[in-house]
């Protein structure tokens, strides 16, 4: 499957079935599994033999479908999660501990801003924000002797900025961590970050990969090139026995393609347990087959709102890096040659008030706090979203108060702008 193309792969990979077998994904809606000996669940027990005994750790299903999201990204192994903040908690808290530090992007989604700032925070676990567009100096300074990991977001959510993720590989890998990327808004169809030198992707399933807000998720896809061994004082949960699972060490026994995601399974997934449902697997997967087709529309929907927007009096300045005015086009043309996604930010001249005015008119478009559907949505994140965060932060993360956040949908774009020229004009 490695050698087929995206659009084949959206379709194909994670299942093939044999002779008589179900042509579609068929869903294991099941808690345990039977075993004819005790011996036989040892060995699983033990992760001597592949197999599943328990849907809390691991299920056919979600399996399956999280194969088929490790060939898009182009990774060696990847496990489904809850919801896509699971998914950012346990890929930076499978590497990270009490005492541990994190450099991260300031602009981010606010829940996850939030995630890294506070709550990780009481587990004893900092962190160092730094400006997407910081220079390599400003960067390789956040770091610390107890840094474990770099975060960003390939198009930060709302903000837009779009990472250089090489720039920010390049200083993770001279410290001797990975990189880890929140790939949610492009999705592989646009961008693949492994390729750039992430080390470990993240998506929230729940926006574009679903498409048509049925079923929330999430994914971590590794990709399978971090030497753990190689900085092995840095990450002894891979790199040393783990004594609640048998004395097994991890990175040994399954090597930079395998330890990882083992340990994420094997370990935090046994212990907190946020699993995506079969169900939600599947439907997760009835997306899938079609990303290919729905990213390029998303595209085109948002380019076309984007450009209307920048041309209106009353916007003072729109966020899109398909925009050749947009701070983020030269580095969008890089990582995103095909274009990023279907979601533009813009502020209004009168701040807040004009946005509330703004939003009350809106038609087509929903009020929602989703983004990434198949319908249309919009939002002030400053009063939604990111409601937990300060001023100051809300000017650090790229979100100011009277920012709206527009989610372009499949539907026709020349309605898209109607709908928003007579909502501009209410104001």
């Amino acid at each position: 499957m490695a050698d087929y193309k995206m659009s084949t792969k959206c379709v194909q990979a994670g299942y093939t079935p044999g002779n008589g077998e179900p042509r579609q994904i068929p869903i294991i809606q099941s808690t345990t599994f039977k075993y004819d000996t005790s011996e036989d669940m040892g060995k699983l027990f033990d992760l001597e033999e592949e197999g599943y005994f328990y849907s809390r750790l691991q299920n056919p299903t979600n399996d399956m479908v999280a194969a088929k999201i490790a060939a898009l990204e182009g990774g060696s192994a990847a496990m489904l999660t809850s919801s896509g903040q699971a998914a950012n908690f346990m890929a930076l808290f499978n590497i990270c501990e009490c005492g541990s530090h994190i450099v991260a992007s300031s602009s981010i989604y606010g829940g996850t801003f939030n995630l890294i700032a506070v709550t990780m925070a009481k587990m004893g676990i900092t962190v160092t924000f730094v400006s997407p567009d910081c220079t390599e100096n400003e960067l390789n300074a956040a770091f610390q002797d107890n840094t474990r990991a770099v975060f960003g977001e390939t198009i930060a959510n709302p903000a837009l900025t779009v990472l250089d993720i090489e720039k920010f590989a390049k200083a993770a890998h001279a410290h001797g961590v990975p990189l880890i990327v929140d790939n949610t808004f492009p999705t592989p169809v646009n961008c693949r970050p492994i390729e750039w030198g992430a080390d470990i992707v993240t998506h929230s399933t729940t926006k574009y990969m679903d498409g048509h807000g049925a079923a929330l998720g999430g994914v971590i896809v590794d990709s399978g090139k971090f030497d753990w061994m190689a900085h092995a004082d840095k990450f002894p949960g891979l790199c040393t026995p783990d004594d609640s699972y048998h004395g097994i060490t991890y990175a040994e026994r399954f090597g930079m393609e395998g330890a990882f995601i083992t340990k994420c399974t094997a370990q935090l997934m046994r212990d907190f347990g946020c699993m995506q449902s079969p169900q939600n697997a599947f439907i997760l997967n009835l997306g899938l087959e079609s990303l290919h087709v729905r990213m390029p529309r998303h595209v085109e929907n948002g380019q076309a709102v984007a450009e209307f927007l920048e041309k209106h009096p009353k916007v003072t300045k729109v966020n899109y890096s398909g925009l050749k005015s947009d701070p983020y086009y030269e580095v969008a043309q890089k990582y995103l040659p095909n274009g990023g996604c279907g979601v533009v930010s813009f502020e209004l001249e009168g701040g807040r008030p004009a946005a509330e005015v703004f939003m009350k008119h809106l038609k087509l478009a929903a009020i929602e706090t989703h983004v990434a559907d198949a319908r249309t949505c919009c939002l002030n994140p400053a009063t939604s979203t990111h409601r937990q965060m300060t001023e100051e932060q809300l000017i650090a993360a790229g979100v100011p108060a009277g920012l709206i956040r527009i989610s372009c949908g499949l539907e026709d774009k020349e309605d898209l702008i109607a709908d928003l020229s007579q909502a501009l004009e209410a104001i």
